[in-house]
C-alpha cells in the first residue's frame, strides 16, 4: 500500500531535478502524477516515465493556472496534492542587478506559488482536503549575498506559506514550506562559484556532502500524506545541517 494512494496530485516545474524526482517518487506511492512546466520535450519524457500527464504551464500566468488545475479537475474530479516546485535563479549582487531580472524571478518563485495556492486552493476547498507543499529555499531563512532576487521571493513564500496555512486550514487543507539547501539540480550549477570551487560549499554541510533530489522529494512525501495530517504552517530544512 503506498502512502498517496488514490491521490491526484500536480507538481509544477517537473520536468527534472527535484520536481522529476518527485513526480517519479510520488507515482511509485500510488499517486496520479500531472506534471507541469515549460521545458516541454523534457517534461513529457518524465511525465511518460512515471506514467503520468504532462501540461504546458507557465505559473506565472493566472489563465495557465486556471487551465491546467481545470483539466485537472475535469479528468479527476478533484486536486488532492499540489507541489509548487518551479523555480529560477538569477545571480547578481543588490546594486547591478536588472529590475527585468529582478522581476523575472519574483514573477516565477513568488507570483507563481501565490496562485498556485489561489487557484489550487479553490479547487481543494470543494472537497475539505488538501496538501499543499511549497519548495522555498535555505535562502529564504537569511540573507545570501549576490541573490537579492532569489532570496527575497524564497522569503515570500516562506510567508504566504503561513500565511495559506491559517486561512485555509478550516477547509481541511494543509500548507508548508520545504526550504532545500545545497541539492544537485540543474540550478545549483548556475552559481559560478560551485563548479569552479565545489569543497568549499561541501565543507560548510555538518553532513559533508551535496544532498540528492531524492532527499527532498522524501520530505514532500511526508508532508503530502496522510502521515503529515496535522502539520500545516511549518518551514522544514532538508540542508544537511548547513543552517543548523
Amino acid at each position: 500500500m503506498g502512502r498517496l494512494d488514490g491521490k491526484i496530485a500536480l507538481i509544477t516545474g517537473a520536468a527534472r531535478g527535484q520536481g522529476a524526482a518527485e513526480a517519479a517518487l510520488f507515482a511509485s506511492e500510488g499517486a496520479t502524477v500531472i506534471l507541469s512546466d515549460v521545458l516541454d520535450a523534457e517534461g513529457a519524457a518524465t511525465a511518460a516515465s512515471v506514467q503520468g500527464a504532462y501540461h504546458h504551464h507557465d505559473v506565472s500566468s493566472e489563465a495557465d493556472w486556471e487551465r491546467v488545475v481545470g483539466a485537472i479537475v475535469a479528468a479527476h474530479g478533484r486536486l488532492d496534492v499540489l507541489i509548487n516546485n518551479a523555480g529560477i535563479y538569477k545571480q547578481g549582487p543588490l546594486t547591478e542587478m536588472a529590475l527585468a531580472d529582478y522581476e523575472k524571478v519574483i514573477s516565477i518563485n513568488q507570483v507563481g506559488v501565490f496562485l498556485g495556492m489561489k487557484v489550487g486552493g479553490k479547487a481543494m476547498m470543494a472537497n475539505h482536503y488538501g496538501a499543499i507543499v511549497n519548495i522555498s529555499s535555505v535562502a529564504g531563512l537569511r540573507g545570501n549575498a549576490g541573490s537579492i532576487a532569489y532570496s527575497a521571493s524564497k522569503w515570500a513564500v516562506r510567508g504566504m506559506t503561513k500565511v495559506a496555512a491559517a486561512e485555509l486550514g478550516r477547509w481541511g487543507i494543509r500548507v508548508n514550506s520545504i526550504h532545500p539547501g545545497l541539492i544537485d539540480t540543474p540550478m545549483l550549477h548556475e552559481i559560478p562559484s560551485m563548479d569552479a570551487n565545489p569543497e568549499r560549499w561541501v565543507r560548510r554541510i555538518a553532513l559533508g556532502r551535496i544532498a540528492d533530489p531524492i532527499d527532498v522529494a522524501k520530505l514532500a512525501l511526508y508532508l503530502a500524506s496522510d502521515d503529515a495530517g496535522y502539520v500545516s504552517g511549518a518551514e522544514v530544512t532538508v540542508d544537511g545541517g548547513l543552517t543548523g
